[in-house]
């Protein structure tokens, strides 16, 4: 058994610890990265965690060394569900001189010239389309935008934290969409549709959507925010509840009533605490804490 303590030193939130820890604690099911981890503060222990025995990420990862040049290390989580072992960490040295300047190159070099059998999600390159989040020296975000001069020493690169791995680098996202689906984010009305014209909004109205139509779906958010990572059966989590205040906002929508009774759970929305993991980590730069925020503001005016 592999124990891990976290002992909390003066002015360190809890929030940053347990964010540590799972980043190699990072699924729920069959590959939990330690057997088990001890969360304690410096005068008593909070809570153990046991994990499944082949959680334990073996020792037996692989090592490709670079030939010369300006080397960077990278340490590449590796698991193939198909192989039946546990998962591992790869190294491989890049020669910064050959390769782009964003983590999303290295991997590309590391895939086309090293290892073809690494296997991540990318698509647009830009920052747009969300596909190749992933956590990168215990933080999460988009591989394409993060660039390799910013992570200091050896770039340790995981899954997203708390989503079960297909393999590799690519975690499931089934739950996370199905809770997307769940909020129904598409325009809802009862009145008839203007002839011959679309539903105006006023700049003003307009305005209102800023900062909550770019979300990318990314899950960089949902997935640092430890309520969801213990709650994410129930809790809807920032990035969905996000979208959920996006249709809230919107003047175009009449469901706002229907909407609301919806998100009116204990654990639907109010599991949110305002740690602010989730806008520390947006990608895009926008604050899931604060559209939660707004949604609650919206559920205690219509009570009074």
């Amino acid at each position: 058994m592999c124990l891990q303590q976290a002992v909390l030193k003066d002015g360190q939130p809890l929030c940053e610890t347990l964010q540590h820890l799972t980043v190699t604690a990072r699924l729920r099911g069959r590959t939990m990265a330690l057997d088990r981890v001890q969360i304690a503060t410096r005068d008593h222990v909070m809570a153990t965690f046991t994990l499944p025995k082949n959680s334990k990420i073996s020792a037996t990862g692989k090592v490709h060394k670079a030939d010369g040049g300006r080397v960077k290390s990278f340490k590449i989580y590796r698991y193939d569900p198909d192989s039946g072992q546990n998962p591992r960490y790869d190294k491989f040295e890049i020669n910064l001189d050959e390769c782009g300047p964003m983590v999303l190159d290295a991997l590309f070099k590391i895939k086309n010239e090293i290892d073809p059998t690494l296997t991540f999600r990318r698509s647009c390159r830009e920052g747009i389309c969300g596909s190749c989040s992933m956590n990168m020296n215990g933080k999460n975000g988009l591989a394409c935008t993060t660039a390799i001069e910013d992570l200091k020493g050896e770039i340790r690169i995981t899954p997203l934290p708390h989503m079960d791995v297909i393999k590799d680098l690519v975690p499931d996202f089934t739950h996370f969409y199905a809770q997307y689906a769940s909020i129904r984010p598409w325009l809802q009305t009862v009145s008839p549709t203007p002839s011959g014209k679309e539903r105006l909004q006023s700049p003003e109205q307009r305005e209102k959507l800023d900062g909550l139509y770019e979300c990318i779906l990314c899950a960089c958010c949902s997935t640092s925010c430890p309520s969801y990572w213990w709650n994410s059966d129930k809790f809807l989590g920032p990035a969905i509840l996000l979208q959920a205040y996006r249709w809230l906002a919107d003047s175009r929508d009449e469901m706002t009533g229907e909407r609301l009774d919806d998100l009116e759970d204990p654990f639907r929305l109010y599991r949110c605490h305002t740690i602010m993991n989730c806008a520390n980590v947006c990608p895009k730069g926008l604050s899931p804490a604060k559209a939660i925020a707004e949604t609650k503001k919206m559920m205690a005016e219509r009570a009074i």
